[in-house]
């Protein structure tokens, strides 16, 4: 597939940095990555706009400006190991795996996983492990973390999660109570406990405990 045509590309970046997305390896990580691989079906033609998009599931694919700005303030450097929870389209993870060391994305869906999959294969995303799991309870056997990025909305950081974060890491979740206005969160682990900072307005699916009931 040869992705968007120059200037698509072009006003899809300016979008970004417009919306504050300002770091230049997460701007690099978003060129080198096709949205428009991460979307089918009747939105297809949709993927280089700034908007969520519906995907499988019922889940969605988070706008471009969100996504940069959240990978923005999760502050990845090339030695880290980071946590997703909500794989969805694989859209995050891929973009992630362009500035982490490693990336182990979690998602509740077999489908999204099985199509999330099948895509970093395509893409040659070697250092992106995807896994059938219940995010909420993180995933105990790989952690601490660098970096956690969820990416669906809980009421309160979800304390496995913060658990499994290294001292001096930093996880940006979105909180607040579903169907309402939410806020993206950043939480740094110190020595002594958790710091907190609000980064903007929000809204994401809830995080949902337990499996998906698709095959």
């Amino acid at each position: 597939m040869s992705g968007p045509d120059p200037e698509t590309k072009m006003q899809f970046l300016y979008a970004l940095r417009s919306r504050g997305v300002t770091d230049s390896r997460v701007l690099s990580a978003m060129e080198s990555i096709d949205r428009g691989r991460f979307i089918t079906g009747l939105f297809a033609e949709r993927a280089y706009e700034d908007t969520p998009l519906p995907i499988a599931c019922g889940q969605t694919i988070s706008q471009p400006s969100v996504v940069g700005l959240m990978t923005q303030a999760l502050q990845v450097s090339s030695r880290d190991k980071v946590l997703e929870v909500g794989t969805g389209s694989g859209y995050q993870a891929a973009i992630l795996s362009r500035l982490a060391r490693r990336v182990y994305t979690l998602e509740r869906h077999a489908r999204l996983v099985r199509e999330a999959q099948a895509l970093f294969q395509a893409l040659d995303l070697v250092n992106i492990t995807a896994m059938i799991a219940d995010g909420s309870f993180g995933l105990p056997e790989q952690a601490p973390f660098d970096r956690i990025l969820v990416t669906a909305a809980a009421e309160d950081p979800p304390g496995p999660l913060l658990a499994q974060l290294k001292i001096g890491g930093i996880m940006v979740v979105p909180v607040g109570q579903a169907e309402t206005v939410q806020t993206l969160i950043r939480v740094h682990r110190t020595e002594s406990g958790y710091d907190y900072d609000e980064i903007r307005p929000v809204r994401f699916v809830p995080l949902l405990e337990g499996l998906g009931k698709d095959g």
